[in-house]
Formats: C-alpha cells, sequence, structure tokens
C-alpha cells in the first residue's frame, strides 16, 4: 500500500470517472488503474463497483476513502511542517476559485505569483462555494478564493478586497439614458442572473430584495457571464457583473456599463482555507501578490455595504 495509490483511490472517488481522475494525477489511465488494481489485490477486496455510472465505491469502500482521506492528507503535512519551517515556498498548491472571480482575477495576479515563487506548482480549479467547503474539508484542494462570509466552523477566512457590483445596460434597454443606477432601478423581470448555485446570483437577489422571477416567456439557467451579457445584448434585459471581470472589456461594452449610486453594492472576496492548514506562508504570500497586483484598481478596505451571499450549505 503506497500514499500514491491511495491518491488514485482518491481521485476516483472526486471525479467518479478513472479516465477524468488520470488526467488530473496526470497519469495514464492504464497506470492508474493498475495501481488501484494492485491495491485491491493486496487488501482482498473492491474498493469500486465499476459496473456503475458514475462509479461509486463498494459498501467497504467508503470506509476504505474515508481513513484514505485522513492518511493522505497527515502525509501532506509532514512535507509542509519541514517547509514551513525552512521558510521555503515549493512544491504544488491547489487553489479554488469561484467562476464569477476566476476570469477577472486570475490573469492579474497568476504571472506575478509564478515569477516571484518559481519553485511554485500551481493547479487552479474552477468550483462553486458549496464544492469548494467541501474540497477544503476533505483536504482535495489547499486554499479557495469565494465570496464571503460563509460562516463555516472549521474553515478560517482571510479578506482580500471588497468589489463593487456594476450594471450592464445594452444599447437601446430602457435604462440606457441613465448615466448611474439605483438599486431600484433593478427588476426582477428584467435582469439576467446565473443559475441557482452561483454565490453571485443569491447577492444581486439579495441587494435587491426580490426572488427569481417566474412570469417571464423565458427563464435562462446559464452559468457563464459571457453568456448572460451576449442574452443582453440580443435584448433579453440588463445584468449586473463584478468589476474585476469588466476589466478587460472592449469599449463599445465599458460604453454599456453603468456604477450604482452610493451606498454602492459590493461583496467580500477572500482566501479560504482549512484551519489546520499548516502553509502559512503560502497563503500569507499568495495575499501578498493578490493585494499588490489590485491596489488601485478596487479596495481593500470594507466600504460598509458588503452583500453577503447568504449560501444555504448542507
Amino acid at each position: 500500500m503506497t500514499i500514491v495509490q491511495l491518491q488514485y483511490v482518491l481521485a476516483v472517488d472526486h471525479y467518479k470517472n478513472f479516465t477524468t481522475a488520470a488526467e488530473n494525477c496526470y497519469v495514464t489511465q492504464p497506470t492508474l488503474s493498475m495501481q488501484i488494481q494492485k491495491l485491491e489485490d493486496e487488501l482482498g477486496i473492491e474498493i469500486f463497483d465499476r459496473a456503475s455510472h458514475p462509479i461509486k465505491p463498494t459498501k467497504i469502500g467508503f470506509q476504505i476513502i474515508e481513513q484514505a482521506r485522513k492518511i493522505v492528507n497527515e502525509s501532506k503535512k509532514i512535507k509542509n511542517i519541514v517547509q514551513e519551517e525552512k521558510g521555503t515556498l515549493e512544491g504544488e498548491f491547489v487553489i479554488g476559485i469561484i467562476p464569477t472571480v476566476y476570469a477577472g482575477l486570475t490573469p492579474l495576479f497568476l504571472k506575478t505569483f509564478l515569477k516571484k515563487y518559481p519553485n511554485i506548482r500551481l493547479v487552479i480549479k474552477e468550483l462553486q462555494t458549496k464544492e469548494m467547503i467541501a474540497s477544503i474539508k476533505d483536504g482535495s484542494i489547499d486554499i479557495g478564493i469565494v465570496a464571503t462570509p460563509l460562516g463555516e466552523e472549521h474553515i478560517t477566512e482571510a479578506p482580500l478586497y471588497y468589489e463593487p457590483f456594476i450594471g450592464y445596460v445594452p444599447e437601446y434597454h430602457k435604462l440606457s439614458p441613465k448615466g448611474v443606477l439605483t438599486l431600484k432601478d433593478l427588476d426582477s423581470n428584467d435582469i439576467l442572473m446565473l443559475e441557482d448555485g452561483h454565490c453571485f446570483s443569491n447577492s444581486v437577489m439579495n441587494i435587491c430584495d426580490f426572488k427569481r422571477s417566474t412570469d417571464k416567456k423565458v427563464n435562462f439557467e446559464c452559468g457563464n457571464l459571457d453568456v448572460l451579457i451576449k442574452l443582453c445584448d440580443d435584448g433579453f434585459g440588463m445584468t449586473v457583473l463584478p468589476l474585476l471581470y469588466t476589466e478587460d472589456f472592449p469599449e463599445n461594452k465599458k460604453s454599456r456599463l453603468r456604477n450604482f449610486i452610493e451606498p454602492v453594492p459590493t461583496r467580500e472576496i477572500s482566501l479560504v482555507y482549512h484551519k489546520s492548514m499548516l502553509r502559512v506562508t503560502f497563503i500569507n504570500s499568495l495575499k501578498e501578490v493578490i493585494q499588490a497586483v489590485i491596489r488601485g484598481k478596487i479596495s481593500l478596505e470594507s466600504t460598509g455595504n458588503v452583500i453577503s451571499p447568504k449560501l444555504e450549505i448542507k
């Protein structure tokens, strides 16, 4: 039994697919399958029911996976303790970022961070908040970048910045003549939002104090802000966006952006990690780089009108 075999087992459990698990472990599918088979032969049991679709653990497999997760997480801590004592920043770190932050923030900090810390290898995953919390708890990611507060007992939140919301009003829309927006301008029958599960949608509904409209002729269930913008341009309404997402908009789209008057609705974006996380040097270094590259673009301090995502996390 090896740590690598246990890591492969955890990957299959996470992705529910041997091929996808192998891709994310950076090995071939036959290699991963062979190592898991060797472990099963050694134990004399089957960990996975390969006849099920998607793949799921057997009854005893659930118990083995739970124990494997503990062993792998504890094994990582040995290296972490040594590296933290040396004050070195090296090795692999897995970062989860929510979709509405990923596109706007990642290009801003990534090259700077890797140039400053060349011995670090990053794996960056796009995850929704519920997935992020589960992944932090089971140790499959080291740190997350999400909208907070979350109020999770075993998760530490370190605020990074406070991001204003901004309206996107297409040409010929009824709000287009307005230079700035108020929250009262937002209409549940007119505003396009991401599908349920995205914390940004919850925040938008919270600032507007309304629920999703069921009176529309078409209700879009969309998980991509680019698609929402295209739908707005096609005449289906307007939307609200996070400010950093609009950073690289072309001029014709920037002319459709509308600021909100004070108090401007804002969301808190934080680094989140398990309270048992040992790599404090990495956390502080990542925070320092991100705040350095966005300083001047966005506030690092609370504006006093932070909107909670109010997630129902079960």
